[in-house]
């Protein structure tokens, strides 16, 4: 899984490039990203683990895969992270904005997981 990571690492696209020069380094409020990062049995585009969340960017290939993803999108969710998705294309013209939903991201208070099943409120 890590050979693949460092595989996926060498050859980003040029949205993923683009984004990680503004995620790495604690650039975007301090907080901590990860590149290419193996969450098994996937590896993830980026993630900040402290905060759990996860940023996918997807080609035009993703208009097809859309179950396939929205599988691996639920199967990251029931590990706990938050996932959120942006179009390459979006990232390269608009990366303003993608950085400040991801930072909004970042800060938002998280939901309250909801009681156990017959717990009272």
């Amino acid at each position: 899984m890590e050979k693949l990571a460092q595989e996926l690492r060498k050859s980003a696209t040029d949205a993923e490039s683009r984004l990680w020069l503004h995620l790495k380094n604690r650039n975007l409020g301090g907080f901590k990203f990860r590149r290419q990062h193996p969450i098994a049995p996937y590896v993830v585009d980026f993630v900040c683990l402290e905060e759990k969340l996860i940023v996918e960017l997807d080609g035009g290939q993703h208009a097809e895969q859309v179950v396939r993803d929205a599988g691996r999108t639920a199967y990251l969710e029931s590990k706990g992270f938050r996932v959120i998705r942006f179009w390459n294309d979006d990232a390269l013209k608009q990366t303003d904005v993608v950085l400040e939903e991801i930072l909004r991201q970042l800060t938002a208070p998280h939901p309250s997981p909801l009681p156990a099943s017959g717990a009272r409120g």
